[in-house]
């Protein structure tokens, strides 16, 4: 048992030694391209209240009423993000509006008041900028409110959307667009917004699209601008569906029809990597519907979520296993009651993937794919990860050959941290359990394990001081003792 314990404890400072901080960013925000975010999306009203003073009635126990959420929570609750591992946060939209979610827009000449002031919009995002993250918001280019300011001071651009309760603006008439790109632009430079995610823009004319894109651009040329549609415009993200699809299909459930993962790779512009956004049934729900444990599945989709290639974008309240098939009830107000080892397997993935260059910009290559039990690797000329996913029911065992890996080499799990090195069949034999999931960093195999070492030495040395404190204490108690007695 004493041997379990201490292996347990040598394994624990192993993984404190290989991630370090692994929460923190390796390169500053101005160093960044887009493909060093990871992406937490969340709206303003839903997320947290950090002043009741702009409240105005609001009911955090009514999902079609404004709950509440503000600037003042979202600078408040920083360090909950941030400990994620997450590089950017991204809030919604923010204007003027009639509804909790934002789409319904007055105007874009103004914030809407429930979420805060404009110095309190300001204020977070300098908080957001000392931290080293950015803050992204959407620009909605349709649905907003019939009562929209333009709707009806400007004849001619405002078009009755499906839904019957908004307008769309006919993006086809050059003075709508024209006004549209001014407003984008005056919203960026006013808020110093890291990013503008458009939104509703439905067929718009890609031409019009790519006008807007340059437009924000010169505002300041490291704007990341993306959609929440897919698009042939000059995105600085793709946007698709299909990649949503295949990940949900290959780890919503044990033992799945994964084949869709070969079809995954590196893109240009990169591929936004995502289980569930604000639009969509919520990925926990197709879990719930399975019959699934939503926290053992968010582990292993998790780890694939930070390490295959793209630009990874979480939900809100995922880490907490948010449920829900439709909106408003896929928007509820974030409860913070976190499952801490979900959080923690967040923060760490996440945080590796932060410092790794490879993992966020490597090659990729899919290695083995067999219903639920997948491997790839991600490479570049400093070094090579090779991330197993055990999405099956049953202790799996993989082989990967020299051929794949090279010769001479051992894989050093961070998890876990086993050691894996070659056959003498000249194979890697990698054994991972159940709905499991790891990362190995390749290494050449000097027939030392250097972290295993010193991790042994620091437990040896903090039980040889522990054991020494000990006695020194009680020495000093005996000591105490006999001096009280030759006073009596």
């Amino acid at each position: 048992m004493k041997i379990d314990v201490f292996k347990k404890t040598v394994a624990a400072f192993g993984a404190a030694l290989l991630i370090g901080t692994a929460a923190l960013p390796t390169v500053s925000a101005e160093e960044r391209n887009v493909l060093d975010e990871s992406i937490y999306d969340t709206l303003v009203d839903r997320f947290f209240n950090g002043t009741t003073e702009n409240d105005q009635g609001a009911d955090p126990t009514d999902n079609y009423d404004f709950n509440g959420g503000d600037f003042a929570g979202l600078q408040e609750k920083l360090e909950y993000i941030q400990d994620m591992g997450f590089t950017a946060v991204s809030i919604g939209p923010i204007f003027e509006t009639a509804t909790y979610d934002g789409r319904a827009v007055l105007t874009y000449g103004a914030i809407e008041d429930r979420f805060g002031t404009d110095k309190e919009l300001k204020d977070m995002i300098s908080a957001y900028h000392d931290a080293d993250m950015e803050v992204y918001a959407d620009f909605p280019l349709g649905g907003v409110s019939q009562d929209h300011e333009w709707a009806s001071g400007r004849e001619g651009w405002a078009v009755p959307a499906e839904d019957g309760e908004s307008v769309d603006w006919d993006l086809e008439n050059e003075e709508v667009q024209d006004a549209l790109i001014d407003a984008a632009v005056t919203f960026a430079e006013e808020t110093g917004i890291d990013g503008v995610r458009l939104t509703r823009f439905g067929d718009a004319d890609t031409a019009f699209l790519d006008r807007m894109i340059a437009a924000l651009k010169e505002t300041s040329p490291s704007l990341v601008v993306f959609s929440d549609a897919p698009s042939e415009a000059e995105f600085d993200l793709d946007y698709d569906p299909a990649v949503m699809e295949i990940l949900r299909s290959a780890f919503v459930e044990m033992d799945p029809d994964s084949s869709g993962m070969d079809e995954l790779g590196l893109t240009d512009p990169p591929t936004m990597m995502f289980f569930d956004d604000l639009n969509t049934t919520r990925f926990t729900t197709e879990m719930v519907d399975r019959k699934m444990f939503p926290p053992t599945r968010w582990n292993v989709a998790a780890t694939a979520l930070f390490t295959l290639p793209g630009v990874p974008v979480m939900t809100y309240g995922s880490e907490i296993a948010v449920a829900g098939k439709e909106a408003p009830g896929t928007h509820p107000l974030h409860n913070f009651k976190t499952d801490e080892e979900l959080k923690d397997h967040i923060a760490d993935v996440n945080g590796i993937r932060n410092q790794s260059e490879t993992l966020r910009t490597g090659d990729f290559e899919l290695l083995h794919n067999d219903n639920g039990l997948i491997v790839y690797e991600r490479s570049s000329d400093e070094e090579t990860w090779v991330i197993v996913l055990n999405n099956t029911s049953e202790t799996q065992r993989v082989d990967l050959t020299a051929e794949q890996l090279g010769e001479g080499k051992r894989l050093r799990a961070l998890i876990d941290n086993n050691l894996v090195s070659q056959a003498d069949s000249g194979e890697y034999r990698i054994v991972l359990d159940r709905e499991a999931a790891d990362l190995f960093i390749v290494e050449e195999d000097t027939g030392l394990n250097i972290p295993y070492i010193i991790a042994a030495i620091l437990v040896y040395a903090t039980f040889i001081g522990f054991i020494y404190m000990v006695w020194r204490k009680g020495k000093q108690r005996a000591k105490d003792g006999k001096a009280g007695k030759s006073k009596a």
